[in-house]
Formats: C-alpha cells, sequence, structure tokens
C-alpha cells in the first residue's frame, strides 16, 4: 500500500505593486514660430497664449507649423517589491533615461527618472497594519499597509524595495494628428 500523497501549500508569494500613480497631460497649439529667434507661441486649452524659447536641444524645429499640437504628459509612480531576507542587501540606486526624436521628424523628447531605496523590514504590527521600515542609513519609518493580508506573506528581515518614478514626454503633432 502506498502513503498517501502530500499536499503542501505554496507560502503567498511575496507582495509587490503600486502604491500611487498619476498621469497629467496637457495640450496646446502653435499659433505662431519664429525660427530664426527659435519663438514658439502656444494657446493653451483655456485660451491663454504664452512663448516659449526652444533651446538648441530641440531638434527639427523647423518642422514644427502654425496649427500644430504640442503634447506634454507628466506621469509619476510609487511601487513597492519584497524580497526574502538576504536576497538582497540596502541601498540606494538612481537611473535617468532621455530620448529625443530622430533628426527630420517632428520635435519629441523624454525624461524619466527613477529612484529606489530599499528597506529592511525592522517590524510587524498585524494588528495596526504597519510595518516598520529601516531605511540602508538606519533611519526607522513607520508605514501603513493599505491590503493588511500582504503582511501574512513578510517577515522580520525581509527588504521592500520602494521605487520612485517621475517622466515626463514633450510631442509635436501635426494639426489634426494624435
Amino acid at each position: 500500500m502506498e502513503p498517501p500523497p502530500q499536499v503542501t501549500t505554496a507560502p503567498p508569494a511575496l507582495p509587490s505593486g503600486k502604491v500611487a500613480e498619476e498621469t497629467l497631460t496637457a495640450d496646446a497649439t502653435v499659433v505662431a514660430i519664429n525660427q530664426k529667434t527659435r519663438h514658439v507661441t502656444l494657446k493653451g486649452s483655456d485660451g491663454k497664449k504664452f512663448t516659449i524659447v526652444a533651446g538648441p536641444e530641440v531638434r527639427n524645429l523647423a518642422q514644427v507649423k502654425k496649427g500644430d499640437v504640442v503634447r506634454t504628459t507628466y506621469q509619476e509612480s510609487i511601487a513597492y517589491e519584497v524580497m526574502k531576507a538576504g536576497k538582497a542587501k540596502p541601498g540606494v540606486g538612481a537611473s535617468t533615461d532621455v530620448s529625443r526624436a530622430e533628426l527630420g521628424q517632428k520635435p519629441a523628447g523624454s525624461i524619466k527618472d527613477t529612484v529606489t531605496v530599499r528597506f529592511t523590514i525592522a517590524a510587524i504590527d498585524k494588528a495596526r497594519s504597519e510595518a516598520t521600515l529601516r531605511d540602508p542609513h538606519g533611519k526607522v519609518t513607520v508605514v501603513k499597509v493599505k491590503d493588511p493580508t500582504k503582511l501574512d506573506a513578510v517577515q522580520v528581515g525581509d527588504v521592500v524595495d520602494i521605487t520612485y518614478t517621475e517622466a515626463l514626454a514633450i510631442s509635436v503633432e501635426k494639426a489634426g494628428g494624435k
């Protein structure tokens, strides 16, 4: 007679996700452009006009025409990821990614800054839905956990990456285009 198969339950997955995210978009229409002085007059969705100077880093300005739409998108988010103790050491990391349009295209560009701080879980208070985090310099912060069930999957000593991302993109689109 064979022994009954053992039933094992997998430990809960380590939590990760976004704490907050926001995206804002604004459009303005080109009402005048002076290629020599690089002054571009725009009209916002509120009807107000304003003038900007396109610096030398703005390539392809000659592609911009009256009636084109300048679209600006700003996005920021805060995300987290938990890793088991011993898998990673506390620390801080930062990166910046920059892009711009290829020659001959309408002007466009983006910049994205990311900062990640790795904390160690110093204490867990399930009754209050709180976790105490210690940063790489030893400073302690108590955070309220939105979903208390996630505390079941973590232990004191685990590490948490908190990542703040901020991005800005600007593009010029032909009048009537998207």
